[in-house]
């Protein structure tokens, strides 16, 4: 769910030139139920991933977002539905980027990472706000139904995004036959997720990569990567919000809470 570098520019022209066609977030609808606590991640004021606003200074989402787009400077827009005509969103500076050190962009191992925004961002109720991760990481079972959301592309084929937040329903795969699927390449972890759709053609596509798993009304994930998009055998990944990577999360807004910088 991610380009290779040298595609980024050409991926970003394409974008912008391109508007919404008849297909949604790889058979997913628009969002009809407000989330403000959605994040556009942007570069030139283009979205390239999407984040979860867990602070009015911090927003969580995948590291390899960090990795692939390297171009400066980096905003977020909050309080978007469209990114193009929403006159409620703010745009903030990210100040710097925190991403474990034991994260891998080719195993996906940790692929979690917290932006510190320049400036608090200004809540408002039902526009923008923040979204409490849950305190002790648990595991989700093979089977359950969880909503993953994004502004990300809509066709595999030729790169075009809805400007309007989407979201699809997917399900959760047991890791070893997800394990089979993938060949142990990227091994699927107890840190980490797998969800699809048996039928395919429902699943976060390139640009979703770094927004929230929804399951049971919980954060539980973030979107890492795949194989394609909509391919059941090859089912999306997600970096699942785990007892260790809630402690990292809590360590690091911890650090900077005790300190000036928040």
């Amino acid at each position: 769910m991610h380009l290779q570098q040298s595609s980024l520019l050409l991926f970003l022209t394409l974008l912008k030139a391109t508007a919404c066609s008849g297909s949604f977030i790889v058979g997913g609808k628009e969002v009809k139920k407000p989330k403000p606590w959605m994040v556009s991640i942007q570069v030139e004021n283009s979205h390239v991933c999407g984040g979860t606003l867990i602070h009015q200074a911090w927003v969580l989402s995948a590291a390899h977002c960090r990795i692939l787009y390297r171009l400066e400077p980096m905003t977020v827009l909050v309080g978007a539905h469209s990114l193009t005509k929403d006159k409620n969103a703010q745009r903030v500076k990210v100040q710097s980027f925190h991403i474990p050190n034991t994260f891998s962009n080719k195993t996906k191992v940790d692929d979690i990472m917290l932006l510190k925004l320049q400036d608090k961002v200004q809540l408002k109720k039902k526009i923008v706000e923040v979204r409490t991760i849950p305190k002790s990481g648990k595991d989700i079972l093979a089977g359950t139904k969880c909503v993953v959301s994004g502004w990300g592309t809509t066709q595999v084929e030729a790169p075009k995004f809805c400007p309007t937040l989407q979201e699809v329903e997917v399900t959760v795969i047991d890791r070893e036959l997800c394990n089979c699927y993938y060949n142990s390449k990227p091994n699927i972890t107890d840190d980490m997720l797998c969800a699809g759709n048996k039928q395919g053609n429902k699943d976060a596509c390139w640009g979703d990569s770094g927004g929230p798993l929804e399951c049971q009304k919980s954060i539980v994930g973030v979107v890492s990567g795949g194989n394609g998009c909509g391919n059941p055998k090859k089912p999306g990944v997600y970096t699942l919000l785990s007892k260790r990577h809630i402690f990292w999360i809590n360590k690091i807004l911890k650090k900077f809470s005790n300190s000036t910088e928040v």
